[in-house]
């Protein structure tokens, strides 16, 4: 990939309703899920919010957020 393909390159940012995180070690367990997905590139947790953001270099199918939210041992509700 050129230096001009990367900087064409749209991110895409979701955010999701996630529940039963509660603690530093939910977000890390569910960031660390989310993150082996193919392009992600950031994964951020607001835990007072049951919030988590994803951004990629692809629009990530909600089907792969909640096997990811799933595997971590939560539960994906829906997009915000």
């Amino acid at each position: 990939m050129t230096v001009a393909d990367e900087m064409r390159t749209v991110m895409t940012t979701t955010a999701y309703t996630v529940t039963g995180m509660t603690c530093g070690h939910c977000a890390q367990s569910v960031t660390e899920e989310l993150e082996r997905l193919p392009e992600v590139s950031s994964v951020t947790v607001d835990l007072a919010g049951n919030r988590v953001t994803v951004v990629s270099g692809r629009p990530i199918e909600d089907g792969e957020v909640r096997a990811a939210v799933t595997e971590a041992g939560y539960e994906l509700v829906g997009r915000i």
